[in-house]
């Protein structure tokens, strides 16, 4: 980063559609942060910010109208393209030592010490539509960059809830649950 950029954390409204306007006028991203002192990375950093909020946005500061086609065609040319974001279910620092250790605790184990292992997994299906699909902007092979990652516990709505296990050489039926979870007594 130069001397003469400061590190800032966000971007105020003002200066967000000033750069937008920027990038409008096919400046490169790159002289476009030099211009404004600030560090390339920042210029990309509101990845979830959709591209129906950035024009309204941008004209609103600059007075200047903007499609959503216009933001796009900029996004894609600078190498982002909306993708969904891969969701996982959030990990404690606890959680991460307790796997790593199972993992290095168990990865001698020969076939017949697997083979008496059922692994278990249960999946949950929504049956209405997924309008809560968030979509974020990002480069191509950067799918599960961590600031690509949502992480999520929770499930909400109507859906159906499917379980399975797998072992060396067999399998449990699957099961399908019209609502719940899987527990000891389920």
């Amino acid at each position: 980063m130069a001397n003469n950029q400061s590190v800032r954390r966000h971007l105020d409204a003002f200066t967000r559609g000033r750069i937008i306007g920027k990038l409008k006028e096919s400046c490169s991203v790159t002289s476009m942060a030099a211009e404004f002192g600030i560090a390339h990375s920042i210029a990309r950093r509101n990845r979830r910010q959709t591209a129906g909020e950035t024009p309204r946005h941008t004209t609103q500061v600059t007075g200047r109208p903007i499609s959503r086609f216009t933001v796009a065609r900029r996004l894609h040319g600078g190498g982002l393209f909306a993708r969904r974001s891969v969701r996982c279910v959030p990990l404690t620092p606890a959680h991460r030592r307790r796997r790593s250790l199972w993992c290095r605790e168990h990865r001698n184990w020969r076939d017949n010490e697997w083979g008496r292992v059922l692994f278990t997994d249960e999946s949950r299906f929504s049956l209405s539509s997924d309008s809560h699909r968030i979509l974020i902007w990002r480069e191509r092979g950067s799918r599960n960059h961590p600031s690509n990652i949502i992480e999520r516990d929770r499930y909400g709505g109507r859906g159906v809830l499917v379980w399975g296990g797998i072992m060396l050489g067999s399998r449990t039926d699957l099961h399908i649950f019209d609502a719940g979870s899987v527990n000891r007594t389920r």
